[in-house]
């Protein structure tokens, strides 16, 4: 990628969470100046680069991967996803065995293009995730994708509850989801209670 590659994805990313470059510096805990025009060259003309640090405290703050951020730098956008409430995705009927929504006729909504994965949106209810993802907030995820420790997740259990979490640990004995926020203690199930699990790739805020 080049200099202006890079510079051009946190513009395009702050703008596809409805911020300028200043906001989504300010959402990751950086210096509202961190992204400005004027620090992208040196006084003598030399391109300047955003540290790893930054930007990954940045694709952590907007709950995107580095994946995503090429994603956008490589212009594969424009997909859409077809949009599922909380409430509607407990019900029985509304996914099929491995995750996927069953059936016709959903609302889309637009995202990145992030390759061929099968997607869909979810929308945010409660509080569990803040402050990576607050209630009304869209989530992409793909039922298809490989799930490891540390990935922001959706589980299904058998019990029909839907839930954004973490995945804490998975074992053959455990399935340990956690929340963001630490007003919730972290869930502990048996394998066979969960019904499927979804990685999270791409938050709209």
């Amino acid at each position: 990628m080049r200099h202006q590659d890079i510079w051009r994805g946190i513009d395009q990313l702050a703008e596809h969470h409805g911020l300028t470059a200043s906001g989504l510096a300010r959402r990751a805990g950086l210096d509202p100046t961190a992204f400005n025009k004027s620090k992208r060259e040196g006084a003598d003309g030399r391109p300047r680069w955003p540290s790893t640090e930054s930007l990954a405290r940045v694709l952590d703050a907007v709950g995107s991967g580095f994946d995503d951020f090429a994603a956008l730098i490589d212009g594969r956008r424009g997909a859409t996803a077809p949009l599922i409430g909380f409430a509607q995705a407990g019900r029985d009927g509304y996914f099929d065995d491995a995750g996927f929504p069953a059936g016709q006729g959903w609302e889309e909504v637009r995202f990145p293009g992030l390759g061929t994965e099968t997607v869909y949106a979810l929308e945010i209810s409660g509080d569990s995730m803040e402050p990576a993802y607050r209630a009304g907030d869209r989530i992409i995820v793909a039922p298809g994708a490989e799930v490891k420790k540390g990935d922001r997740v959706v589980a299904k259990t058998t019990g029909g509850e839907v839930m954004a979490k973490v995945l804490a640990r998975k074992n053959s004995r455990t399935i340990a989801l956690a929340s963001l926020n630490p007003d919730y203690p972290t869930r502990e199930f048996k394998p066979s209670e969960i019904a499927w699990i979804a990685r999270i790739l791409w938050a709209s805020q």
